[in-house]
């Protein structure tokens, strides 16, 4: 089995992470090592630390193909690392818009565990919903700087007309987006109606009413 782990030198946690990696049995982590092999492995790692240490939570497809030609275990060239990187989409692991990769809702929450142990100096956690934060906002307060990801500032702040950091009470300056809902369709929106609307009664024709009155 390849390993997902790809130690960085120096990081003395290490051997704990590829032990708890190696420990989760049964899971898509596990599964993943085998479904890739090991220089592409080492690209995920490279384009998660890209994405740990940006800003923004997200990595070009410039910088990793840039990584590309620097693996240790054996280099890709620049179609096989944009075919690694459409695998890694297609399979849930990465998000992709405009070039820019971002961990997708699955790997985050079924590598949480792993993200928090490797990154533990880097990665914060939303101040809302408590899991790992990348894409998000923070507060600008130097001595506070908590995150909040985006969907939680969007519920968090409804309503509010003056937004204040929910941990130092300094204003929160970012645009607060709409809560998200999704749209439904317009053939669900037509079944609904017709499932609301009282069916009308079928009028009996002339004849049936003549014969009624005969009879």
């Amino acid at each position: 089995m390849g390993s997902l782990m790809v130690p960085r030198q120096g990081l003395s946690t290490g051997i704990a992470v590829r032990h708890t990696v190696v420990n989760m049995a049964e899971t898509d982590v596990t599964r993943m090592s085998t479904d890739y092999a090991d220089n592409e492995l080492e690209l995920f790692r490279k384009t998660m630390d890209l994405i740990v240490d940006s800003d923004n939570g997200t990595a070009s497809s410039t910088d990793i193909l840039n990584c590309a030609d620097s693996l240790q275990t054996k280099k890709l060239k620049k179609r096989e690392t944009e075919h690694v990187l459409n695998r890694l989409v297609q399979d849930k692991w990465l998000n992709e818009k405009n070039g820019d990769y971002s961990l997708s809702t699955r790997c985050i929450m079924e590598m949480e565990q792993y993200i928090r142990l490797l990154y533990q100096d880097q990665v914060k956690v939303c101040h809302i919903c408590h899991n790992v934060a990348l894409q998000c906002q923070m507060c600008e307060n130097p001595t506070c700087g908590i995150k909040i990801h985006t969907p939680c500032v969007a519920r968090y702040f409804k309503g509010r007309t003056d937004p204040r950091c929910p941990a130092c009470e300094d204003f929160w300056p970012h645009e607060i987006p709409d809560v998200y809902r999704p749209p439904s369709s317009q053939s669900e929106t037509q079944s609904a109606a017709k499932e609301n609307t009282a069916p009308t009664p079928t009028p009996r024709s002339t004849a049936q009413t003549r014969r009624t009155k005969r009879s």
